[in-house]
């Protein structure tokens, strides 16, 4: 959950919405909405019964599709049977986001096994569909999958492309979260191919708005890569600095740091110890 809303104000909305008989009183969006907070209070038998609600309930061919594709993710179904539910969404009237919710999974899975080139024809394709209804937040994450779909396959051309125009996206949007995301990614990219000053700009920036969000998770990344950079320049005192600045930010915060920003340290400590020649 979010931090909004506590597990125990999770379980009472689920409980007055759905006690009893007030599961009848439910429509298909919304029972399909409150199943993954059900999963996410591990109670699988409500998920299943909104589920099943969910698909008793549609009131046509396109909410009948959402309960189908979202059965079909809880069995684990194979890319076939997706594609089939995607052919015929893409039948119906106004069935767009459907059809691009599908199509972007349908990508993912190929992704997943390395189909490079299938998952960048499914993930252009359901692009396209969440262009044609200006779904912002939809063509956000398109970009994001189509981007990664060209830096597996060592495209850096084209993934900064897909990830200058995500940037752009996201700060139109004046969504910071995803602005951050970006920032990183496309970081990531330049540094890649060797625009290091590129990339220590757009590292600095997403540092400084996850700071400012107290994003510790966003600062990690953003202080891993200026600590690369740095180690490839061989500036290893900004490389420590970097890694020792992000271990303080999750002790001042209270949190655990992760084990391989510890490690890193350690490893760089030994390499800066060691004597000259070796």
């Amino acid at each position: 959950m979010d931090g909004e809303v506590s597990a125990e104000q999770a379980r009472k909305i689920l409980d007055m919405l759905t006690a009893g008989g007030a599961m009848d009183r439910i429509n298909t969006p919304l029972a399909l909405r409150l199943r993954p907070l059900a999963l996410e209070l591990e109670d699988d038998q409500l998920a299943q019964r909104l589920l099943d609600h969910a698909k008793e309930i549609a009131t046509d061919d396109i909410e009948h599709g959402w309960a189908t594709f979202e059965q079909l993710k809880h069995e684990n179904a194979a890319i076939d049977a997706f594609a089939e539910l995607c052919v015929k969404s893409e039948s119906l009237d106004e069935a767009e986001a459907l059809a691009a919710a599908v199509s972007h999974h349908i990508a993912l899975l190929h992704l997943s096994m390395e189909n490079y080139d299938d998952a960048q024809t499914f993930a252009t394709r359901s692009l396209r569909l969440r262009e044609s209804i200006d779904d912002q937040n939809g063509i956000s994450y398109g970009l994001a999958l189509l981007e990664t779909c060209a830096k597996r396959k060592d495209d850096h051309d084209t993934a900064l492309v897909y990830g200058t125009r995500r940037l752009e996206l996201a700060l139109l949007m004046k969504d910071e979260e995803a602005e951050i995301e970006a920032m990183g990614d496309l970081a990531h990219t330049q540094a890649t191919i060797g625009n290091f000053a590129a990339a220590k700009d757009l590292y600095q920036k997403s540092l400084e708005l996850a700071a400012e969000l107290e994003d510790l998770g966003s600062q990690l990344v953003a202080r891993w890569g200026l600590a690369d950079i740095a180690e490839i320049e061989e500036d290893y005192e900004t490389a420590m600095l970097q890694l020792s600045d992000c271990l303080h930010t999750f002790i001042n915060a209270g949190v655990p740091a992760p084990h391989p920003l510890r490690q890193r340290i350690v490893d760089l400590t030994e390499f800066n110890n060691k004597p000259a020649g070796e």
